[in-house]
């Protein structure tokens, strides 16, 4: 598969993932823990996960977030050439999706419930940076840490991996939108937060940083306790028992 045509996939991937995920956030709001739109916010994401994975995941494999490419470059399937491309067409993947969302609903005179493109933010975790890196790390060590898992096994990867990876993504945003609204990607937060800045709303891209480290050393992290765990154990070999020969003297 030429790296043009996973580029392409990868870019074609994150737009969607922004444009239905975030848009959807948009659209419904997910302010309250107990609102629907809460949970439908989650499952879209979840849910271009799953469409993703089937439609592109055979092209180039579906990261559609850098977090997952740079837990694969350091595991040793990506190379560098590829892991530069994949982060530079999901970026533009999600400068598109954004830049989309904010041309449909100024054209359409809607309202964004999120009121920023639906970017990751501090506010639910009163502001606070290490609490925001923490909630982060922690959420993108789970996401990362079941792909790895999952498709461990090439069996998995055309059966079950887009089904088990959409749905921790869905896991992970029930328990993250309150806090910092579940970024566990690097793209996914950028490209709205740069969208939402040249509209003049700056808030956003002030803590994007956040959202960068924090997937980042949460995918770092994931990797690191999964070679652990599935490093196999070191068998030590018996050594063979030296028998002694009793010698006779001839006096």
């Amino acid at each position: 598969m030429s790296s043009i045509k996973k580029y392409v996939a990868e870019f074609i991937g994150t737009m969607v993932l922004v444009l239905v995920g975030c848009g959807t956030a948009m659209t419904v709001g997910c302010d309250s823990v107990y609102g629907g739109g809460y949970i439908l916010t989650a499952l879209a994401f979840g849910l271009v996960i799953v469409a993703m994975a089937y439609s592109v995941g055979n092209i180039s494999g579906c990261h559609i977030n850098p977090a997952v490419s740079v837990a694969f470059w350091v595991k040793g399937d990506l190379d560098t050439k590829d892991l530069l491309g994949y982060i530079c067409a999901q970026v533009l993947g999600a400068l598109a999706g954004a830049g989309i969302l904010k041309g449909i609903f100024a054209l359409g005179d809607i309202k964004d419930m999120t009121g920023g493109l639906g970017s990751n933010g501090l506010a639910g975790v009163g502001g606070s940076i290490v609490a925001g890196l923490i909630v982060e790390c922690l959420l993108t060590f789970i996401f990362i840490f079941a792909i790895l898992g999952v498709t461990c096994k090439k069996a998995n990867h055309g059966n079950v991996a887009g089904l088990v990876i959409g749905f921790t993504l869905v896991l992970v945003h029930i328990l993250g939108i309150g806090l910092t609204g579940t970024s566990v990607n690097p793209a996914r937060s950028l490209g709205p937060a740069i969208v939402a800045a040249i509209a003049g709303n700056t808030t956003p891209i002030a803590d994007v940083w956040v959202f960068i480290a924090g997937p980042l050393a949460g995918s770092l992290l994931a990797f690191a306790a999964y070679q652990f765990l599935s490093a196999p154990e070191v068998e030590k070999k018996a050594e063979p028992e030296v028998k002694e020969e009793e010698t006779k003297e001839e006096e």
